[in-house]
This record gives C-alpha cells, sequence and structure tokens, in this order.
C-alpha cells in the first residue's frame, strides 16, 4: 500500500468550518529510518510523538459540523508539521529531554527529503481544502499532557489558542467559560501562534477566522470520550460562530 502523508475525510461536506490536526499519528514512514526512530513504543505512544486522542475528536468533531478534515500521517518527531519551513524545532533531535536516534544524524538533505515526502505534500491538501469556499473558518485541534516533568498539574480541560484575530476565539471562549465544570484557559497551556505555523500559514496569511482548540489528552485517550468530547464542544463552535458572524 503507498504510503499517503495525510488523510482527508467528508472532503464534500459543505460547511465552511475545515478541522484540521497536525499531530495526528505517531506514524514513521517506510522511507525515514526504516520506519523506526529508534525510540521504545512507550514513547512513541506519548505527546513527544503525537497528539493523543486528537485524531478520533477531529474525525468526530469534522462530522458534527458536517465539514471536512485532513490529519496528518506522520509523527512531529519526523517532521513537525505545526512549524514554519525556517523554524529550529522543524526537525527536533532532542524532544522533551528524550533524544531522538533516528534523527541524530539528520542531515540537511534528510531535511529536505522528510519535508518534500511528508510536510509538503499535507500543507498543499490543507492549501486546497481551505481554497474550497471564500468563507472558510480553520478549526485546528491538538491535546496537551497534564503535567510535564518538574511541573505543577495543568488545571485546565480546554485551552483557546489564537493570536490577532479573535472574531471566533472570544465568543467561544466566553460560551465555554459558562460552563461551571471546565477550565478554560487562553492562550494555554501555550501562548497563542508561532509565525509559520499552519494557523498562520493557511488562516491568518488569508484573514480566515480561525480557532485552535487543546484538549487535554487524558480527557480523551479513549473513543467513547472523544465522541463526547466533540458532541459537547460542537455546539459551542456553531454558536460561536453564530455570535461572530463567520
Amino acid at each position: 500500500m503507498t504510503y499517503q502523508p495525510f488523510d482527508i475525510e467528508g472532503a464534500d461536506r459543505p460547511a465552511r468550518w475545515l478541522v484540521t490536526c497536525d499531530h495526528a499519528t505517531n506514524t514513521v514512514p517506510p522511507f525515514v529510518n526504516g520506519g523506526n526512530l529508534g525510540l521504545p513504543d512507550s514513547d512513541m505512544g506519548r505527546h513527544i510523538a503525537y497528539d493523543v486522542g486528537a485524531a478520533g475528536l477531529t474525525r468526530r468533531l469534522a462530522e458534527r459540523l458536517d465539514a471536512p478534515a485532513i490529519l496528518s500521517n506522520f509523527s512531529r518527531l519526523v517532521i513537525d508539521p505545526n512549524r514554519g519551513e525556517d523554524d529550529p524545532t522543524l526537525l527536533m533531535k532532542l524532544y522533551d529531554g528524550t533524544i531522538i536516534p533516528g534523527n541524530r544524524h539528520a542531515d540537511v538533505e534528510e531535511r529536505e527529503h522528510r519535508l518534500n515526502r511528508c510536510y509538503r505534500p499535507y500543507h498543499t491538501a490543507l492549501a486546497e481544502l481551505a481554497a474550497r469556499r471564500a468563507d472558510t473558518v480553520i478549526i485546528s485541534v491538538h491535546s496537551f499532557t497534564k503535567q510535564l516533568n518538574g511541573y505543577a498539574p495543568r488545571p485546565w480541560h480546554v485551552g483557546l489558542l489564537y493570536a490577532s484575530d479573535t472574531r471566533l476565539a472570544r465568543p467561544l471562549a466566553d460560551l465555554l467559560g459558562q460552563e461551571n465544570d471546565l477550565c478554560i484557559g487562553e492562550n494555554e497551556p501555550y501562548g497563542g501562534h508561532l509565525p509559520g505555523d499552519a494557523i498562520a500559514r493557511h488562516a491568518i496569511a488569508y484573514e480566515r477566522p480561525n480557532i485552535l482548540i487543546e484538549l487535554r489528552n487524558d480527557l480523551i485517550e479513549d473513543a467513547a470520550d472523544q465522541v463526547a468530547w466533540a458532541d459537547r464542544l460542537a455546539p459551542f463552535i456553531e454558536k460561536a460562530g453564530e455570535i461572530a458572524g463567520v
């Protein structure tokens, strides 16, 4: 079976929303170090390799919004599609204290090979989906860990990340903030966006309304929880869109 660096679901769904998942899988393509980065399964199964639970959440959320979804099919350790091509963290040799053996000797030629086989095809497909309508709104789905080594537990259930365009972010934060059982972080656990990241490239550059939604990954570890969270979030996203007029 021919390797495909991305997966598109519901390409013909009519809604203006486009749901993206930059870190959907921990796949290492066969042309990258023989399909193995030299890490144990325990490391490939955690956040350093992909966003745990984000793929299932993305698929269900796209269904609920009647929108297309695009998901990457390569680990962020292969090359990170949520970084600009000139970002020094695009191809990591050390991540969260873990040495990546398969990246240790990756040179400029190898970086370019991974860009051409994984990163650029993903972004080309994302750009084509985003351009299918003049009024596309981008929802980027990610997940984050509950606690980093040596740090206090993160209290947020949901993080909403945005830059200067708050058309969708502001009403969505206000709506979710009314839920008494939720702790919502604005630009938490990370701040805003990085220059050249996926939102900057496909939303900000075209003045498309957007929001990056981070779910704490212990809340979406299994399929049932992913469905439940997607079903919970979808009405809030739709209502926020109505309020924002997008």
